[in-house]
């Protein structure tokens, strides 16, 4: 197939880059790199969102592969300079259930810190995960989501493949609501330990809130941030396997728009 050039920032150049299916892949030297460069192509596409529309509106993932994404994503300096982020509408796309705002295991703590905190965004809705009624939270935050077109979600990849709390083999393309509780995997719960989230395996929660395939399906651009050597079998199952929810980030090859932002160790079993 071939790539669309937009869909690629100007800097910094990736060491490979190729397609599976319709997702344009790109391999980057290391961590750092990799945020750049997606957060240098993530800013050029905002920008022309907001010039042509008024509004953008993006959702975004809450983890520690996004840390350099975002770091140069909010840099006036560097990739955030020009965007109006008065014009940003922000959406976070999970949330451990009774965790409250300012806990600090949160996905609305870290969304807060990496980049509420550093520009100013126009709005920002995120899951009230202490509310008494799930129902309801999932009811009224699906609404939201569903008010107009996502342009961007900015995203990672689980170590069992999942995207936002879509575990598998739970993970539903055709899922019928925008948001739902889950109960996570084990292989989900172990990677909030891995990832320095939690200090044990007993600490993490057992249910979440999640956004669903069909959100990520119908967004107009995902851009899909995946580094570190515990994420390569993913990888892998993603790229080489077959379109399944098995891996639940496999179904992305479908997306019209989207780019994976791999490094060294991310790709090594490719």
């Amino acid at each position: 197939m071939s790539i669309d050039p937009a869909l690629y920032p100007t800097h910094p150049a990736p060491l490979r880059r190729f397609a599976a299916d319709r997702l344009a892949v790109e391999v980057h030297g290391d961590r750092r790199c990799l945020g750049r460069a997606a957060a240098g192509a993530a800013a050029a596409y905002l920008r022309d969102v907001i010039a042509s529309r008024g509004l953008a509106r993006v959702v975004f993932a809450c983890a520690p592969s996004q840390d350099e994404f975002l770091a140069a994503l909010v840099d006036p300096a560097s990739s955030g300079a020009g965007i109006d982020w008065g014009r940003v509408v922000a959406f976070h796309m999970d949330e451990y259930v009774g965790l409250g705002a300012g806990h600090p295991q949160g996905f609305r703590r870290y969304l807060g810190s990496h980049l509420l905190a550093r520009v100013p965004v126009g709005a920002a809705h995120l899951i009230p995960a202490e509310d008494a009624d799930p129902d309801a939270v999932c009811r009224a935050y699906g609404e939201r989501l569903a008010e107009a077109p996502i342009d961007l979600i900015c995203l990672g990849v689980g170590e069992n493949g999942h995207i936002a709390f879509n575990d598998p083999p739970a993970a539903d393309p055709g899922d019928p609501a925008l948001v739902k509780v889950v109960d996570l995997d084990a292989a989900c719960r172990r990677q909030q330990v891995n990832d320095g989230c939690f200090p044990s395996l007993a600490q993490v929660p057992r249910r979440a809130y999640t956004v669903t395939v069909p959100v990520f399906i119908r967004a107009r651009r995902l851009s899909i941030h995946v580094p570190g050597r515990r994420k390569a079998a993913a990888v892998r199952s993603m790229l080489r396997g077959p379109i399944s929810t098995a891996c639940p980030a496999s179904i992305l090859r479908t997306h019209p728009s989207a780019v994976l932002y791999l490094d060294p160790e991310s790709s090594s079993a490719l």
